[in-house]
């Protein structure tokens, strides 16, 4: 299987591009072949749009700063660099397989709302997805706290759990592998071993003659198989 993980950095670009970007996020999130998904700081209206994009199933999670959401909404899409992180926050997991069941896990009210997503797929194999504190500390108790509610749902089958930690030398949780890393954005996996180096998506656009980045972050996607005993 195929794990993208992917900060969508509220659907800004570098450089700003000054109005909304969903159709270039959903055409570069179509076209990638991965199987599950993991995006944070997503414009919470944005995940059913890009599952039917890319014709996946889809589970948000809201995060941080999300009162008056409309009011909010209104601004980020008429121009989302003056709305910036006050848009509204989400975290999404799209699955081009069937999701059998999920949750939102809070992880931290404060100083600022974590929640992570733990979905299990038909197939049984757990994912977990989630945007970490900024604050080292805080980001290592989450990442502890998150791989022992996975490891739990998934009884001692195949688990993936990837984001953007904010840490860059995170130590694997127990039992689990690194599989990808790029600078905080990670993916680990219990269970699942590489098939092949990871990929660093290409994220450019071309806006009116002029080529832009997509979000701060590389798309980072690993193939996994599963481990040989």
């Amino acid at each position: 299987m195929r794990v993208l993980s992917w900060n969508l950095f509220h659907g800004r670009s570098l450089p700003p591009s000054h109005r909304e970007l969903l159709a270039e996020f959903s055409a570069l999130l179509a076209g990638w072949p991965w199987d599950v998904a993991l995006l944070q700081e997503v414009p919470p209206w944005w995940p059913p749009l890009l599952a039917r994009a890319c014709d996946a199933e889809q589970r948000t999670a809201l995060t941080s700063r999300n009162s008056l959401l409309l009011l909010r909404r209104a601004v980020a899409r008429r121009n989302p660099e003056l709305a910036k992180s006050n848009g509204g926050g989400a975290n999404a997991l799209l699955a081009r397989r069937p999701i059998a069941r999920d949750e939102a896990v809070m992880l931290r009210r404060l100083p600022e709302r974590r929640v992570a997503q733990i979905a299990c797929l038909a197939d049984g194999v757990v994912v977990a997805n989630y945007h970490a504190s900024t604050r080292v500390p805080l980001a290592e108790q989450e990442l502890a706290v998150l791989s022992e509610r996975v490891l739990r749902a998934a009884g001692g089958g195949p688990a993936v759990l990837g984001g953007d930690l904010n840490l860059r030398s995170p130590a694997p949780p127990a039992t689990f592998r690194h599989v990808a890393q790029r600078d905080v954005d990670h993916l680990f996996a219990c269970g699942l071993e590489p098939a092949g180096e990871p990929t660093l998506h290409e994220r450019s656009a071309v806006l009116e003659g002029a080529a832009v980045a997509l979000s701060d972050h590389p798309p980072l996607e690993a193939a996994l198989t599963a481990q040989r005993v």
